[in-house]
């Protein structure tokens, strides 16, 4: 199928919505890992998300030029024409961009796509995160409403973040007071406040209940879910069920089934998923390295295994791992055989 087009992007969503599953938007940095999440969702008849973060932008476009926008538009034109031989739709997004990347990273994406539009030619991206979580509310906000007038010029979905999601990702370390990792109804009020000031447009919520970036075991990160449901109570009071946000769940590695769940039930749509790919990738590399030592390097003057060394050999294994962890994610999503395209 073609990269899901605005129309299919919005009935995804809604779907998610109703049918309360979520999307998983794993973070790529390679053609390598974006094919692994094409094949996981094709196999597991699940639409989804590819996204591109600022850090994954500079590292595709090569460690002698990085260019975070390069990397972007290299890795979304290999998915536009390599989504064209799977049987499932995906959606293009980039991932958490600051206030002080914008210029670099998200405007020059969606420039790139009004260039496209303007020929003719589907959008680049579907949708673009806009991350001011380090900034008071009323800059966030500033910032992210003309931002969304801009991106519902160009049917783009804009994805905000209200609270701080603590940890570190792509070398960004979030820092604050404590509360703030908690999203209050009065928070979520004031961003749906200042988003609706722009009619007939879509937008995606992180809002944040506990989560943290990274990897944790079980039972280390304190999610409180019920943050969701209280704002989401309060939007629906003020606003009926129309107002209810799209939410999404970012920073959920160790996070439990349970927790994972009920997250889902409250209105997330779309899960952010980065960390346990990037260890199921990595992980059969480390095992091809150890088993084939005397193979991969040239040990003692001799010539070492051309069939072990070949980076295709153990980067194939990196696929198809990486393409199993995605199976799984899809499976705790609750999104198996959920697909638009057999609807």
């Amino acid at each position: 199928m073609p990269v899901a087009d605005y129309e299919t992007y919005c009935k995804m969503l809604d779907r998610a919505l109703e049918k309360k599953f979520a999307y998983p938007a794993i973070n790529v940095t390679s053609l390598t890992t974006a094919n692994a999440v094409l094949k996981g969702l094709a196999e597991s008849r699940c639409d989804g998300i590819i996204q591109v973060s600022t850090g994954g932008g500079a590292f595709a476009s090569g460690s002698s030029v990085k260019d975070m926008a390069l990397g972007a538009i290299s890795i979304a034109e290999h998915v536009h024409r390599a989504a064209e031989r799977y049987d499932i739709y995906v959606a293009l997004h980039t991932d958490h961009c600051q206030a002080d990347k914008l210029d670099t990273f998200v405007i020059p994406l969606i420039e790139a796509t009004e260039k496209r539009r303007a020929a003719g030619m589907p959008n680049l991206f579907n949708s673009h995160m806009f991350d001011g979580s380090a900034l008071p509310l009323t800059e966030n906000l500033d910032i992210a409403v003309p931002l969304l007038e801009r991106c519902h010029k160009n049917e783009i979905i804009l994805e905000i973040e209200v609270g701080v999601v603590g940890g570190e990702e792509d070398g960004v370390t979030a820092e604050g007071p404590a509360e703030k990792l908690y999203t209050t109804p009065e928070d979520m009020l004031e961003a749906a406040r200042r988003m609706n000031e722009v009619k007939g447009t879509r937008y995606l919520v992180a809002a944040t209940f506990g989560n943290v970036h990274g990897v944790y075991k079980p039972g280390h990160v304190k999610l409180k879910p019920s943050i969701l449901r209280d704002g989401q109570e309060a939007l629906e009071k003020t606003y009926g069920k129309e107002g209810l946000f799209y939410l999404v769940f970012h920073g959920g590695s160790g996070s439990s089934l349970e927790e994972i769940h009920e997250a889902v039930d409250y209105g997330v749509v779309k899960m952010n998923i980065d960390t346990d790919t990037q260890y199921a990738f990595t992980r059969p590399i480390a095992d091809h390295m150890l088993k084939n030592y005397d193979g991969v390097l040239k040990v003692d003057g001799e010539v070492g295994n051309k069939k072990t060394y070949d980076p295709r050999v153990y980067m194939k294994m990196a696929e198809e791992a990486m393409a199993e962890r995605v199976k799984v994610a899809v499976d705790n999503l609750r999104g198996t055989g959920t697909t638009l395209a057999d609807a």
